[in-house]
């Protein structure tokens, strides 16, 4: 029985080493273009960097259960996106609001136009424009039909050109 205990440990070790080594790709692969994608969503860069962190720390916990793992961080990256989003609201009426950085006026003016869509319209957006992704691809990642995200963006881009000035 003993011997048994000791090849499950061993097959137990051999797995974690080969799930830190995948992580540890994924992470050298993925980690700015998931920190730019999480900035986009939420306009904060220390917020960016919280939350694609803390899906690196989940990626690792379900390794197992990713058959695409870069599409399977994508998916938690924007999860904690939309969780920071509803954090913030239930915040909003008792902090006062934080001082913007410095940017240049026409990246502000768009910046400031995007955070004023609705959380997935502005995802939609990024995700489909600044990621570069597919509808099918920003569909997964939202959790919603290809024809949702077409209308998602559709309709955010139509706001975008109301806000922006030419």
């Amino acid at each position: 029985m003993e011997a048994d205990a000791v090849i499950e440990e061993a097959e137990r070790l051999e797995s974690l080493r080969d799930r830190a080594d995948g992580v540890a790709a994924l992470y050298r692969r993925e980690y700015l273009p998931m920190v730019r994608l999480a900035h986009l969503i939420t306009g904060s860069n220390e917020v960016a960097e919280d939350v694609v962190q803390e899906a690196f720390v989940r990626m690792y916990k379900s390794w197992d259960r990713a058959d695409q793992p870069a599409a399977y961080l994508r998916r938690i990256v924007v999860n904690g996106c939309n969780s920071w989003h509803r954090r913030r609201r239930l915040e909003r009426e008792h902090l006062p609001r934080p001082v913007a950085e410095a940017v240049d006026p026409e990246a502000r003016e768009l910046l400031d136009a995007l955070a004023r869509l609705g959380l997935r319209q502005r995802t939609a957006l990024v995700l489909r424009y600044y990621a570069d992704m597919s509808e099918a691809d920003v569909a997964l990642a939202l959790g919603c039909r290809p024809g949702t995200v077409k209308s998602l963006v559709h309709r955010g881009l139509r706001q975008l050109e109301g806000m922006i000035e030419r």
